[in-house]
């Protein structure tokens, strides 16, 4: 009996490699499994464990996401130790086919095959249909890319747009750049919009009211916010949604963005409800003679789980990603 025919994409983080495989023609996951990278010397090891789990399934194309740069000859992820020539690779899984994207390209890539039940909706109108579309957001970092249609697919836009500058707009924040500006030198969003970020604006926030930090961890952060148990942490909370959605509206402005904002990362998630009441979509559409423009535009929480692996196996059959 001859096996059925199936692709494998990955979603490669610096803690997990998740895998699954896709049938010719569809875009549905199946045997979605979570890898510990450290339990693996590099990508091929995990790869043969997982397919050791499918033996009915025959694997010639593979996609790949990862949190690092994918552009040259060699992946050497950021945040664990795995690293390996492209070419090389390919030829130890024997895959006819292999495509590399970079993690947030596929986020965006994923937003296309995203459900209805996993977009929560956060103000606005109805995005225009065909119309270029932004994905942003906070997690590890602040990733920052889009959609853009073409004649024959959707293109995704690889950007580095979390580097841009932190741009204050009263005095509080204007003391926040002070504080990070000591620290880092240059300061850009993203060393506010992550995870990583949210301490330091936690901290600015408890050195500008004079009290001493009482939280060590993001997580300790949000959960103080969200149980209003800690002042400095609720207002750190706010602000940080409040830049956001600056944050989101310039770089909504910039693309063009009419086809609709997509909140993707894995912070943003965690407090829909707080998030919702919060200042985002004020300061999202605060944008003087451009607010009416910002305000038909609608912001999507994404809320699936698998996003970047729905990317990958998008990126593979997408004829817009080389």
């Amino acid at each position: 009996m001859s096996k059925a025919q199936y692709a494998l994409v990955g979603d490669i983080g610096g803690t997990n490699a998740r895998f699954a495989l896709v049938a010719r023609d569809s875009f549905e996951l199946e045997h979605i499994q979570v890898l510990p990278c450290n339990d693996y010397a590099n990508l091929d090891e995990a790869v043969r464990d997982y397919l050791a789990g499918h033996p009915e399934a025959e694997v010639h194309e593979a996609c790949m996401a990862f949190a690092c740069p994918v552009h040259g000859d060699t992946i050497k992820m950021t945040n664990n130790h795995w690293t390996f020539n492209k070419a090389d690779m390919q030829a130890r899984l024997g895959f006819d086919t292999f495509k590399y994207v970079n993690d947030f390209t596929a986020m965006a890539l994923g937003t296309l095959h995203v459900t209805d039940a996993h977009l929560q909706q956060v103000g606005g109108g109805e995005g225009k249909p065909g119309a270029a579309r932004l994905v942003i957001g906070p997690g590890t970092g602040l990733g920052v890319s889009g959609l853009v249609r073409t004649m024959t697919d959707w293109a995704p836009l690889s950007t580095e747009g979390g580097h841009v500058d932190f741009a204050p707009t009263d005095e509080v924040e204007i003391s926040v750049l002070r504080i990070l500006k000591e620290r880092f030198g240059r300061v850009s969003v993203e060393r506010i919009l992550c995870g990583e970020g949210l301490l330091n604006l936690y901290r600015s926030l408890c050195e500008i009211d004079g009290v001493e930090p009482a939280h060590t961890q993001p997580s300790q952060v949000t959960e103080a916010a969200l149980a209003n148990s800690d002042l400095v942490a609720h207002k750190t909370l706010k602000l940080f949604c409040a830049i956001f959605g600056r944050v989101a509206g310039n770089a909504a402005l910039t693309l063009g963005a009419l086809g609709g904002v997509y909140v993707c990362g894995g912070i943003i998630p965690r407090f829909i409800e707080f998030f919702r009441d919060s200042d985002f979509r004020q300061c999202f559409e605060d944008k003087g003679r451009m607010g009416d423009y910002l305000g038909g535009i609608p912001v999507y929480v994404v809320t699936e789980t698998y996003t970047g692996l729905l990317g990958a196996a998008e990126a593979l059959k997408n004829q817009e990603v080389h």
